[in-house]
């Protein structure tokens, strides 16, 4: 569970960052959550864009990642989410979280 001092320090981050994928009419289905995970385990933070196709609200779409792929949830801004989750392999570990 992250602080919300850290929180803020990740949406700091995200602003610069571009979305790494986009979701649609498919929804959550196994090779999104594959493609998040791999993503999430190369880059630790990560943006996602929810097409206006998709099932489901972004809101939901962050809820439903963060209980998959075991991460945390950043921030919900429009269609935009930012999740993170921090890598297990040592050499993609780049963020440094400020002290609780």
């Amino acid at each position: 569970m992250i602080t919300t001092k850290q929180r803020a320090y990740l949406r700091s981050l995200a602003n610069s960052i571009e979305p790494t994928t986009q979701m649609g009419k498919l929804g959550i289905g196994d090779t999104f959550l594959k493609t998040v995970s791999d993503a999430l385990e190369a880059h630790e933070l990560i943006k996602l864009s929810v097409l206006e196709t998709c099932p489901q609200t972004p809101k939901e779409v962050m809820v439903s990642l963060c209980e998959a792929l075991n991460c945390e949830p950043v921030q919900v801004i429009g269609r935009k989410v930012v999740i993170y989750r921090r890598s297990s392999k040592q050499e993609n570990q780049k963020i440094v979280l400020p002290r609780k």
